[in-house]
């Protein structure tokens, strides 16, 4: 997402947007006075990149069956978009309602889901073909998603999730998400990794593991400097979101909005993180 759940609207100026990185910078390094060690913070080590179309403005990404799978934000130019790895011509593409900001994307079965940031309207694609399958509704705002099962966890901006059922997109529960004592806000784009889920932090360059059953972050994973190898094409929006994990080969894959590069990376993390 590209703005602050608090404002109504969209984030204008680069003081502004400097204001709340530093907001968001505050509330995944505040201090804790708990006699809990500090969260861990894994570095990381680029093994491959690959090409990104860099009009993508990432909202959603995930990796399956060897294809590529996202979706875009932006009013106008929201898209989903099936693409190899090697290749950033679409396989496929679906274009949503030029009225509505696309947001996050999961898949469930033969369907992919997608959710738009403050419409209220959720999509559902069929996987193979982004034909339409259908329309729902839901209340907040739509950032990020990711699944494990039958469990959908979504972001919203804030610093917590929201645990959804699939068949229906009804909301089940929550789970909010604190570092060192602290809440984490901006939880962004998500992805479900070895049992862990992992969130970008919106204007930041770290990534949140988080603990599925306590809330609690695991490790930080710092991306500090992989925006600069990105060709990222503008200077303010072009952060870092988008996850995905391929389970079968085991490898990471990180890009950002408007990057035109995706890179597969490896976390280098202190023993025991």
């Amino acid at each position: 997402m590209i703005a602050s759940p608090l404002s109504t609207l969209r984030l204008s100026t680069l003081g502004r947007r400097a204001l709340r990185s530093l907001w968001a910078l505050a509330a995944i390094t505040a201090p804790t006075f708990a006699s809990a060690a500090p969260v861990p913070v894994c570095g990381y080590k680029i093994v491959a990149s690959f090409p990104h179309d860099p009009t993508a403005f990432t909202e959603g990404l995930l990796y399956a069956d060897g294809l590529l799978y996202e979706s875009t934000g932006e009013r106008g130019t929201s898209r989903i978009v099936i693409r190899t790895l090697a290749n950033a011509k679409p396989i496929k593409q679906a274009d949503i309602d030029p009225t509505y900001f696309g947001e996050g994307l999961v898949d469930w079965g033969d369907q992919l889901i997608s959710l738009t940031w403050r419409d209220g309207a959720g999509y559902r694609w069929d996987r193979k073909t982004l034909a339409p399958r259908g329309t729902f509704t839901y209340e907040g705002e739509g950032w990020g998603m990711t699944r494990h099962g039958q469990v959908i966890y979504q972001s919203d901006g804030s610093a917590t999730l929201r645990l959804r059922d699939p068949a229906t997109m009804r909301q089940t529960g929550s789970l909010p998400v604190r570092a060192d004592g602290q809440p984490v806000i901006y939880l962004n784009e998500l992805e479900w990794i070895d049992g862990e889920i992992w969130a970008n932090v919106w204007t930041t360059s770290r990534i949140a593991r988080i603990d599925p059953a306590t809330g609690n972050v695991k490790a930080w994973v710092d991306l500090a400097g992989l925006r600069a190898q990105a060709g990222a094409t503008r200077s303010d929006d072009s952060v870092l979101n988008g996850i995905a994990w391929d389970a079968k080969g085991h490898r990471l894959f990180v890009t950002g909005k408007n990057w035109s590069r995706i890179f597969q990376i490896t976390p280098q993390c202190p023993k025991g993180a």
